[in-house]
Formats: C-alpha cells, sequence, structure tokens
C-alpha cells in the first residue's frame, strides 16, 4: 500500500484526473476544491484516499509538510478591468495552491523527505 505522497504523485501524473494538476512548473499541486470533491472524494468518484471529505484530505497535505500558497493578483486602476479581474480571482479561489519542497515534479527522488510529521 502506497503513502500518502506516492499516492498523491501516481494521481497527479496519472492524466485521470481533472480536478487535481500540477503547477508552478511542477512545484505546486493545484486542486479545485469543488470538483475534487466530486471527482476524488464523492461516492461515485475513483477512490483514491480513504475519506470522503475535503478538510481530513488537507489535513493528510498538513501532515506531510504541504503548505497552501495564496495567489497573489495585481490590481487594476480602471473600474472595469477591477471588476473583470474581481471576476477572475473569485473562479480563482475554488483552486487551491499547496507547496512542499519535496514534492517537485522535476525531481522524483525527493519523493522519499516527504514524512509525516
Amino acid at each position: 500500500s502506497l503513502r500518502f505522497p506516492q499516492k498523491l504523485w501516481k494521481m497527479l501524473e496519472s492524466g485521470k484526473f481533472q480536478s487535481i494538476w500540477w503547477s508552478e512548473g511542477g512545484k505546486c499541486v493545484a486542486i479545485n476544491k469543488d470538483l475534487f470533491e466530486v471527482e476524488v472524494l464523492g461516492r461515485g468518484g475513483q477512490q483514491v484516499f480513504h475519506t470522503q471529505k475535503i478538510k481530513s484530505f488537507m489535513r493528510q497535505l498538513n501532515a506531510y509538510g504541504f503548505t497552501k500558497m495564496q495567489r497573489n493578483f495585481q490590481r487594476s486602476a480602471s473600474l472595469p478591468e477591477f471588476l473583470a479581474e474581481e471576476a477572475a480571482a473569485s473562479a480563482h479561489s475554488q483552486i487551491l495552491y499547496y507547496f512542499n519542497p519535496g514534492f517537485n515534479r522535476a525531481h522524483p527522488w525527493l519523493l522519499e523527505t516527504c514524512k509525516r510529521r
């Protein structure tokens, strides 16, 4: 049986899921929260992890040293541009980004450094 980081890696590399992907050039994990809950954690989904709750999944990420990243958006001065950016930012708010220095697509051998705290 694979440990949590190996399962996560295998899932990202499989290409079978639309709700989770590599981001920032393979240095971060991006998760579309709503879609992930249906596609992976939902009863009809492909059961990968032993939970059906997003909070439990996020606790696992934290337990293995992943930290949540904030997305920084530069704001425009003009009102129409600002409103368009706000709409894009709210769509982005469903996307969670997690980083772990030992979880890097370009360096799979670092996966062994991902230990439970």
